[in-house]
């Protein structure tokens, strides 16, 4: 059970702090700010559906994609590990925003936004789809399978809420707020893209090394 509650924990963290539920807020907002508040519910909805869909796809193909291609998990976790970083360091200059094209009515805006940036790659990005694929490869038994699966229906909610209630969120918090917990939540990602990077190169070294 406490190995069960680590792994929940670690799945979580990783989770949330990789999509970043807060972080959505501000670039949702001002994607949808020229639209009814049921048009961005809809937004919202597509966007997080879509997220969901792709990480549990890639949770459970992921493993098939890298065996095909012959891919060692201690490869991606470097990679991820870069990712990560580079996400949390972009989190920390908070930057984004796209805007309406002229000739787009609500509706085509809506559905385009709601693909790309919102679903991919704001909220399932390529650290969250690696930090499935990661995780599910460590999740040994169906205890942890289910567990994660879990963690990330619970993500996906905690983040659909707060997209519903974006702005008064927003209001609440105040530019200066949001932004500070922007950047906890970059410092957060790039300690555990640390974690990750050395957690797959070790393996590696030893490898090449030829340690036991």
């Amino acid at each position: 059970m406490h190995g069960l509650f680590e792994f929940g924990l670690l799945a979580f963290t990783s989770f949330f702090t990789m999509i970043n539920p807060i972080g959505v807020i501000p670039v949702y907002s001002s994607l949808t700010s020229e639209m009814s508040q049921k048009e961005a519910q809809h937004v919202a909805t597509k966007a997080v559906v879509t997220a969901f869909l792709i990480m549990i796809f890639f949770a459970f193909t992921g493993q098939l994609v890298f065996d095909f291609f012959h891919i060692s998990i201690h490869s991606l976790r470097v990679v991820g590990g870069i990712i990560f970083f580079m996400a949390g360091y972009d989190m920390l200059q908070a930057r984004l925003i796209r805007t309406k094209d002229e000739e787009k009515n609500n509706l085509d805006f809506a559905k385009d936004i709601a693909i790309t940036p919102l679903a991919i790659p704001m909220i399932c990005g390529p650290g969250a789809i690696t930090i499935a694929i990661v995780l599910m490869r460590d999740a040994v038994n169906y205890e942890q399978k289910l567990l994660l699966f879990f963690v990330m229906t619970l993500v996906m909610v905690v983040t659909y809420v707060f997209l519903l209630g974006a702005r008064k969120v927003l209001n609440f918090l105040g530019d200066n707020g949001n932004k500070v917990l922007m950047r906890i939540m970059g410092l957060i990602v790039m300690v555990i893209a640390i974690e990750f990077f050395f957690a797959g190169l070790t393996p590696l070294v030893r490898h090449m090394l030829k340690i036991e």
